[in-house]
């Protein structure tokens, strides 16, 4: 016996992620989550498989174990346990914390010591006093799940792995990326925006720094004027391997060769036009890594985070499994093979082995088949729509096969806005799988500004947000509806983040809609840009001039609103702050539209993907209890005309 989905299985939810291969290719370690529900968290712990066959193992308790990395020798494996570093010994035994007695700063995510004697790491450089007042000079003072942190910097350390004694690398009023060692072990690299005004450009670059050297500054490698992420080495210890971009700007994140000499960047991957995907909360993908001379990364292409390997001049895609996505990756060059996270219609993750030759690949966990024995999903099938200026749209349909045409749809707008939905298992929109059960229609669509379609496309809707993809959600909607797949009288819109500010727009635009679910919104662009932890950067490069942030915010268009409204937000997101559902709200309750705001506590903008289970929970369950009464309602009210 089977059965479907149901937003109360996400008590029951054990999704994997961050594999890591041992050296020897042997051993592959990662986090497990799971659901506290007595404690209501996440609870997060290590596990092993062998590459040899034989069932997954737990090998820490967790509640909070992350970011698992090997020692070069195999012998230890170091990962983050409640912000602190401990070693756990890979032929069994106990975990141990790195550094003895009381520390100042925290750990980070340990970066090895090509010889296995330090682990480098970007941390606080002293722990804040929640109760000293917070003094601000520059932009980018509090960031989303931490709040204000004031003049608190990130910087990075190196601890002796046989004393634990840990040294302060950097110093000063920046924020120091996550480190890098050189192949000899002799510097770190490490990304920064350093300089008197980076806070307000925006621009970042790559640094090295010599970790003996008493007193060693950071070198700038190359031009300060672009965006710089995650860095790595090539083997030959003269240039970085960069994931960024040469300006300040909104685009496609690509491979960037940086010479130490300080000569101009070189793009490798601008002729693949798609996104290189490090990785992120909800941005699946992996940092790039080499492979003697080859570099494995991802990107992102119609929905599905894809596995690359850049030879010379030539980028060739890894060939898994049709629709399979890669949220994780770790190369063990000698060993020829790569673990792999990777997601299909029917898993929400599992860890896979890939033979880095011949591309074959062969599934070592099944957490979601034993999670949730009998659960079936309601299939995602693509569909594209030709918009009347030419554009194609691209999106996902679920439905239950079994449903009556003529139903009632809701269609979801995804964030970012450069976000992306994709075809595979979802474990944070359950609302999808709940109301599929109940005979609705969900239409995903990656309107103009997704990921995955070409830079084009990804910048199409800069400088024109709601103006410019307004039409990629109304006239699909409008297709289904003369195909007879969508009854017109019951249509909801839903989105959060980007979304949430669409849906909003589209409230204000169209009347086809029965009932309306902005989640963490953003309804006036001028007070958001100088609220939001991101809101200056994002709103410069997106929208920039401030007319067009008046002209482009829902607030300035609110009079036209007349649909049902239940806001869904946050009370600790730095991204959107929950004063932009506050204005929302007070804006349509003063003009009689009927309207609820329902706010988290202490939930950050990510709740709806690693929040409290309960809130994940409840976000769902009123999301779907209140488009299906308001559409409803609606029915009935045409029917009684």
């Amino acid at each position: 016996m089977t059965r479907p989905l149901n937003i109360d299985d996400l008590y029951r939810f054990a999704i994997p992620a961050n594999p890591v291969l041992s050296p020897d290719g042997d051993r592959v370690v990662y986090t497990l989550t799971t659901q506290d529900a007595e404690q209501d968290r996440p609870a997060c712990s290590l596990w092993e498989v062998r590459t040899d066959g034989g069932p997954a193992r737990r090998l820490t308790r967790g509640p909070a174990d992350a970011a698992p990395r090997w020692s070069p020798d195999g012998t230890t494996v170091a990962f983050l346990r409640e912000g602190r570093i401990h070693l756990l010994p890979a032929a069994g035994g106990e975990a141990e914390p790195l550094a003895t007695g009381e520390q100042e700063h925290g750990g980070g995510v340990p970066v090895w010591s090509p010889d296995g004697t330090r682990i480098a790491f970007a941390a606080p450089a002293c722990r804040p006093d929640p109760a000293a007042p917070v003094v601000i000079d520059r932009l980018g003072y509090k960031a989303d799940g931490d709040g204000a942190f004031g003049p608190v910097r990130t910087h990075l350390f190196v601890a002796d792995v046989a004393t634990g004694e840990t040294r302060q690398l950097t110093d000063g009023d920046f924020h120091a990326g996550p480190p890098a060692w050189s192949p000899d072990g002799s510097r770190l690299a490490f990304s920064a925006s350093i300089g008197g005004d980076t806070d307000v450009t925006g621009a970042s670059a790559a640094y090295v720094i010599d970790v003996d050297a008493e007193g060693a500054m950071p070198r700038l490698t190359g031009p300060a004027t672009g965006l710089t992420g995650p860095v790595d080495w090539f083997a030959d210890g003269t240039a970085l391997l960069v994931v960024g971009r040469t300006t300040v700007s909104a685009g496609h994140l690509a491979l960037l060769r940086q010479p130490l000499d300080g000569g101009a960047p070189v793009a490798l991957t601008g002729a693949l036009d798609r996104n290189v995907m490090p990785g992120g909360p909800g941005y699946p993908g992996a940092l790039p890594q080499f492979r003697g001379g080859d570099i494995v990364f991802c990107a992102r292409d119609r929905g599905v985070t894809r596995l690359y390997q850049l030879s010379a001049d030539k980028i060739t895609e890894f060939p898994l499994a049709e629709g399979t996505g890669v949220g994780g990756c770790s190369v063990a060059a000698k060993a020829g093979r790569a673990a792999l996270l990777v997601s299909d219609r029917s898993s929400f993750g599992e860890i896979a082995l890939l033979d880095l030759d011949t591309g074959s690949t062969t599934r070592v966990t099944e957490h979601t088949a034993e999670a949730l024995p009998g659960v079936t999903l309601h299939p995602a099938t693509e569909r594209e729509f030709t918009i009347s200026d030419g554009t194609r749209v691209h999106g996902f349909v679920v439905r239950d096969p079994k449903a009556a045409p003529h139903g009632p749809l809701l269609v979801d707008v995804h964030g970012g806005p450069h976000n992306a939905w994709s075809p595979h298992a979802d474990p944070v929109h359950l609302y999808h799988q709940e109301l599929a059960s109940r005979g609705w229609t969900i239409l995903a669509l990656n309107i103009r500004g997704s990921d995955g379609y070409g830079e084009a496309f990804y910048t199409a809707a800069i400088g024109a947000w709601g103006d410019a993809d307004e039409k990629d959600v109304l006239e699909p909607v409008a297709e289904l509806v003369a195909e007879g797949l969508a009854d017109p009288g019951r249509i909801a819109l839903t989105g959060y983040s980007y979304g949430g500010y669409l849906a909003c727009w589209l409230s204000a635009r169209s009347d086809a809609f029965a009932a309306v679910v902005p989640g963490g919104v953003v309804t006036d662009l001028i007070s958001m840009a100088g609220t939001s932890d991101t809101g200056h950067d994002l709103f410069t490069t997106e929208i920039g001039d401030r007319d067009r942030q008046v002209a482009l915010s829902p607030l300035s268009h609110v009079d036209a609103v007349r649909a049902p409204t239940l806001i869904l937000h946050g009370e600790a997101d730095d991204t959107c702050p929950v004063g932009q559902a506050e204005q929302w709200f007070h804006a349509l309750r003063v003009r009689d539209v009927p309207v609820r705001l329902v706010r988290y506590p202490g939930a950050s903008h990510l709740f709806i993907l690693s929040g409290r289970p309960s809130h994940r929970a409840d976000y769902s369950r009123r999301l779907a209890g209140w488009v299906t009464g308001h559409t409803a309602l609606r029915t009935a009210g045409a029917d009684h005309d």
